[in-house]
């Protein structure tokens, strides 16, 4: 999982008052893997509620479909370990497209790497990653096709400097792709993509400063030839964008947060011309209100999952305004980091329970019922950070367990859901 998220966690976890066993272990473990882009990104929580998520879902992969029990405990999976591919890392996002393509990324197998893992239909191995800089880190990913994916994050030069980075699949090999020159330290958080010429990159710019105070949404677009920096509304300054979806060349949303009034979230949307920022549901007064994902079906169904409080937050578009809608309650709380739709009966929502526990949504057309869901080591720190499906019998979550000791990678098989051992 990217230190972005970790911080998101981590501030929650503060709010919560958690003991040590529950999800403030993952905070201690996972929040020092941060480096200089991550942890300034982290610290606009002071002001802003939350930090970046992972948007992946959304990039035109298939809803998965369900059936569950509301409020159905987690069983233990502590005789079993998550599939991992590398040890002492976060997997940040995932994205499939098929039963045999799907991708994920994050940061571990090495001092600062980032790395790349992808689904053959059988297994899950490591592909080589471009060398773009001293400190990596890959929050991102979204699929085309077999031959076409990008992945998002940021890199770190040795002056200390975050700037954009951006990789891309051709089917052979990743390769770094120019992004636009910023004078000030940002970083990708997320990325959606609806064909080879239309891609969307969101996150924050400016930081570098020392609580954010000053850093501001940042959105870039794909245009088949370049990456190009496309304005957004007019907003305060420490917002931050966290998660990105997209249908078409002219219906996108991105999601984050903003300072000022309590109760306030921050849903961007894109016409085919311009970002304007759209009306949201008021909240009250909770300590921590952010949005960490957003998917959308289609131009009238789109999903933004996060947190309000102590709680988990879900808002519905259904094509005229954004309601929230009610999610499972926890004895004590949670969050949820990423969704995944694309039909107005299916979507998928994952997070953390704030004892330290994954979680797992899903929204089967009425309500949203809470799975049953792989713990390798139940109540220490816990995560799931990024979710894809690509039928009603294929799905992925994606985190760490253990407080940051191994990567978690689980599966739905339209049945259940279970680690890969």
């Amino acid at each position: 999982m990217s230190g972005h998220v970790t911080r998101m966690f981590c501030a929650v976890a503060a709010g919560f008052a958690l003991t040590a066993s529950g999800l403030a272990t993952g905070c201690s473990a996972g929040a020092g893997a941060g480096t200089a882009g991550a942890g300034t990104a982290g610290a606009r929580t002071a002001a802003a509620a939350g930090t970046a998520g992972t948007g992946s879902a959304g990039t035109g992969a298939a809803a998965a479909a369900g059936t569950g029990t509301a409020g159905t405990v987690r069983p233990s999976l502590s005789g079993r370990t998550a599939q991992s591919a590398i040890t002492c890392c976060d997997v940040s996002a995932v994205a499939a497209t098929s039963a045999g393509n799907a991708w994920a990324v994050g940061r571990g197998g090495g001092p600062q790497t980032a790395f790349l893992l992808h689904w053959s239909g059988t297994a899950w191995t490591r592909v080589p990653s471009p060398n773009p800089g001293t400190a990596r880190d890959l929050a991102g990913v979204a699929v085309v096709s077999a031959g076409d994916a990008w992945a998002v994050g940021y890199t770190s030069s040795r002056a200390g400097k975050d700037a954009p980075l951006i990789l891309h699949w051709n089917g052979t090999t990743w390769k770094q792709v120019p992004s636009p020159d910023l004078s000030v330290s940002s970083v990708l958080s997320a990325v959606a993509a609806t064909s080879a010429d239309d891609a969307w990159a969101v996150g924050t710019t400016g930081t570098g400063h020392p609580t954010c105070g000053g850093c501001n949404t940042l959105i870039l677009h794909w245009n088949g030839t370049t990456w190009k920096r496309v304005p957004g509304p007019d907003l305060r300054a420490g917002s931050g964008l966290d998660g990105v979806a997209a249908t078409s060349a002219g219906n996108a949303w991105a999601v984050g947060y903003t300072p000022g009034l309590a109760g306030s979230t921050l849903i961007l949307h894109w016409n085919g011309t311009t970002w304007t920022r759209a009306p949201s549901p008021s909240l009250g007064h909770a300590s921590y209100i952010t949005l960490a994902g957003v998917a959308a079906a289609s131009a009238r169904s789109a999903w933004a999952v996060g947190l309000s409080g102590d709680s988990t937050l879900i808002l519905h578009w259904n094509g005229t305004i954004w309601t929230r809608v009610p999610s499972p309650s926890s004895p004590s709380g949670g969050i949820l980091a990423a969704v995944a739709a694309t039909s107005a009966r299916s979507a998928w929502a994952v997070g953390a329970t704030d004892s330290g526990n994954t979680l797992i949504l899903h929204w089967n057309g009425t309500t949203w019922e809470q799975q049953r869901s792989p713990n390798p080591t139940p109540g220490h720190g816990e995560y799931l950070t990024g979710v894809a499906a690509a039928s009603a019998r294929n799905a992925w979550a994606v985190g760490y367990a253990g407080g940051g000791m191994y990567s978690l990678i689980v599966h739905w098989n339209g049945v259940s859901w279970s680690t890969m051992t």
